[in-house]
């Protein structure tokens, strides 16, 4: 218990930290998330009623078809760490009852950022796991 709420304080951090880095993002609260782009919000809307409606694979498996069906843009890399990141927030009880783990969460953060080319920030974080 100790240990996952480390692992989600950590990767609630190094997502901030990057978006902080990547698009000057400071800590917002979820009605304050904006996005440039109408499709890349819809996209992360869409995947968050997704996971609040416990089908968190079935999100994840959607965020990765939209980001292999389109122009890699950075507002998709936004949305796709945000959806990460409110997935991270919820509690172990949730995501076991859904077939997912905090593994799984850090491995789709890193995917995403080896996609838009941040492979080796991402590999240096996963290596401190």
């Amino acid at each position: 218990m100790v240990e996952n709420d480390y692992i989600m304080r950590l990767t609630h951090e190094m997502v901030r930290t990057w978006l902080k880095l990547l698009f000057g993002i400071d800590e917002v609260k979820e009605e304050e998330i904006i996005f440039e782009q109408k499709d890349s919000g819809d996209l992360y809307r869409r995947l968050r009623l997704m996971v609040q409606d416990g089908k968190i694979n079935e999100a994840e498996n959607q965020l990765y078809d939209d980001l292999d069906s389109r122009e890699r843009k950075p507002e998709d890399l936004k949305a796709a760490l945000f959806f990460y990141d409110y997935v991270n927030g919820k509690n172990d009880e949730f995501l076991e009852d859904n077939g997912y783990s905090r593994e799984e969460i850090r491995e789709g953060i890193c995917n995403v950022m080896r996609q838009y080319g941040y492979g080796e920030l991402a590999d240096t974080w996963a290596d401190e796991w």
